[in-house]
């Protein structure tokens, strides 16, 4: 029962799909908290004296407050009925993201705390409001401008800076209900086996009681293609395999990305359902040979494109679903058959979209904000919070076909030495929660500057060499097992040596072009708009620059891939293939054709050319 008149109407977890829930997007009371004093003078018993729509941050132009200071705390407040219907079941109230330290009270009595602006969490109302009873729900989120913090790409300058951009505080997900009863289906992790041609389902419950049983039944356009039950009172999260037979088989991938239908069910001892939930299933695999990485057994080049999910008017909220469509379908026209989803954890139903689209993604996390400045030996400090909020992370996604590889951290340049620090310490951990979480897909252990994992699956450089002859020769060394590795500025590693593994470059390119500053002639200096190198003088220069750099990259038959920087302008960076508003400004087809000659990685299986 959504609420058609608020704001991201649209359900907020498309693969796990309950009938009954209902939306809170909309107008919320709102005060600014700048001391984070708020506590003490009383605004979690009181009115709040302003308004913002839900669920865009107070940033932003969308939220009707559009207040770009540093907040260092916020507060919500909504009143709220539930809904009648929803008699003798649990409700739970779940947020899809809140940045940054967030504490949820109803009616008064505080009912979780959260700690991560990029993972959703969820408050159980118990038995604080009944059906048909009010409840009143207040939030404060906290988001410090110092100290260690996940924040991704928000300045922690006043004003946005280089690659940094306007800050997100409070919610910028939807907020939304969810009756359940007392013993019900939690998120399955759902598993495609290719070689098997199966899917494996683990279904967690909430608790077991005798005689009750879980079913799952797969599902296509002809119908019923399985079904299995098991045991629910044994096993805390019984397990399910579901074959898929050689009639009705039919792999995910781009081009035909066929997706299954999926129906959770949860029946007690007379055989009711009690619960049940809608998802659905990819049959893929990804696979590492050598220096390829495959999909589905073949080599498929990855023409990803860095996306960072920032929009004009709602910053890291998008304004509407049709706009995570629409930048997923302008990728693919520009001839990307992907994306680095870049210092973000992309709201879920961007991932949907790419399930259904056939889109191939990294998942990455926002990690940017651990830099502590100091010695260059010891300057990135995560903390434990960058764990526990990746686990968070993989947890919610990892069931999306569009995924086919981790990136949990981006960019920690620190000088490798003989001492193990803090940052050694940490990407250790979230690389091998990544393996613990998921044994199915490859980890990278950082994206450009920092191997600190010897053993990492994948390795890369970010390189933004402009001249495409230069860049050639940077890139030469891949062929003997000695490719560009990013290094501090004196030559000191950042990383542990490469070992042979698969390598792309996950970021290149940034071109600089901006239309309007190039036709402006007063000769003054337009620092707001900046890329890579020395920008381009016309269009024409930019796809002749674009064409040099793709093309030593698809020519190289040990590149699996590559990600270009980026998809948009994003504020003050103009080195994007789309304006910020997605509006054109290159000539696309002429971007398209220079990405889609078959590159020789794939060459060497032309049967299996994708």
């Amino acid at each position: 029962m959504p609420t058609h008149s608020a704001p991201r109407p649209e359900y907020p977890r498309p693969q796990f799909v309950r009938r009954d829930w209902l939306n809170l997007n909309g107008a919320w009371q709102f005060e600014t908290d700048r001391g984070d004093s708020g506590l003490e003078r009383g605004l979690l018993d009181r009115e709040l004296h302003g308004e913002i729509l839900v669920p865009f941050p107070p940033e932003s132009e969308l939220s009707g407050i559009g207040d770009t200071d540093f907040l260092e705390a916020v507060w919500y407040r909504r009143a709220l009925t539930l809904p009648a219907a929803w008699a003798g079941r649990r409700v739970l109230l779940h947020f899809g993201a809140v940045d940054h330290d967030t504490t949820v009270w109803a009616d008064g009595k505080e009912v979780a705390r959260h700690r991560g602006g990029f993972t959703p969490f969820t408050a159980d109302l118990g038995d604080i409001a009944g059906a048909g009873e009010e409840v009143v729900i207040t939030v404060r989120a906290r988001d410090p401008k110092s100290g260690p913090q996940a924040r991704g790409k928000q300045a922690v300058e006043y004003a946005n800076h280089d690659c940094n951009y306007t800050r997100v505080t409070g919610i910028w997900q939807t907020v939304w209900l969810e009756p359940v009863p007392d013993l019900h289906l939690r998120r399955p992790r759902i598993t495609p086996d290719l070689a098997g041609s199966a899917f494996h389902l683990e279904l967690p419950l909430s608790g077991n009681r005798p005689g009750h049983r879980v079913r799952a039944v797969l599902a296509d356009a002809g119908g019923e293609v399985s079904r299995a039950e098991a045991r629910a009172d044994l096993d805390l999260a019984p397990r399910l395999h579901l074959p898929v037979p050689d009639d009705r088989r039919r792999e995910w991938g781009p081009g035909d990305p066929h997706l299954y239908d999926l129906r959770l069910e949860l029946l007690d001892a007379a055989g009711r359902i009690v619960d049940s939930a809608q998802s659905y299933a990819g049959l893929r695999a990804v696979g590492l040979r050598g220096k390829a990485v495959l999909l589905n057994g073949r080599p498929v080049f990855q023409r990803l494109v860095l996306d960072q999910g920032w929009y004009p008017d709602g910053l890291m909220t998008a304004p509407t679903d049709e706009a995570l469509v629409r930048d997923i379908e302008l990728a693919m026209e520009a001839g990307f058959n992907g994306a680095r989803l870049h210092q973000k954890v992309f709201e879920e139903r961007f991932l949907y979209h790419a399930d259904r689209l056939g889109y191939l993604v990294w998942g990455e996390f926002g990690d940017w904000g651990c830099e502590t400045g100091g010695s260059s030996g010891d300057n990135q400090r995560p903390d434990a919070s960058y764990v526990g909020q990746w686990l968070e992370a993989l947890e919610r996604d990892y069931s999306h076909p569009s995924i086919i590889g981790w990136c949990p951290l981006n960019e920690t340049y620190q000088k490798l030495h003989d001492r193990i620090t803090v940052l050694d310490d940490v990407t250790r951990a979230m690389f091998l929660a990544t393996k613990a979480m998921d044994t199915t897909r490859p980890v990278i252990d950082a994206s450009g500057y920092a191997h600190r994992v010897a053993e990492t699956d994948v390795y890369d450089s970010h390189n933004y060499e402009q001249d495409p002859a230069a860049f050639r020769e940077l890139m030469s060394g891949l062929a003997k097992d000695a490719p560009f590795v990013n290094a501090y500025e004196n030559g000191t590693p950042y990383s542990r040596p490469y070992r042979g593994q698969p390598y792309f470059v996950s970021e290149f390119g940034g071109i600089w072009w901006d239309p309007e500053a190039a036709a402006d002639r007063s000769g003054e200096d337009r620092t707001e708009s900046w890329g890579y190198g020395e920008r381009v003088r016309d269009e024409a220069e930019f796809h002749e620059r674009f064409a040099g750099l793709t093309e030593v990259l698809l020519s190289d038959r040990g590149m699996f891939g590559y990600c270009y920087t980026q998809l948009t302008d994003v504020f003050q960076e103009q080195n994007g293939l789309y304006r910020f508003d997605r509006g054109r400004k290159l000539d696309i087809a002429r971007i398209r054709a220079a990405q889609l000659r078959p590159a020789a990685i794939e060459e060497e299986e032309p049967e299996h050319r994708a």
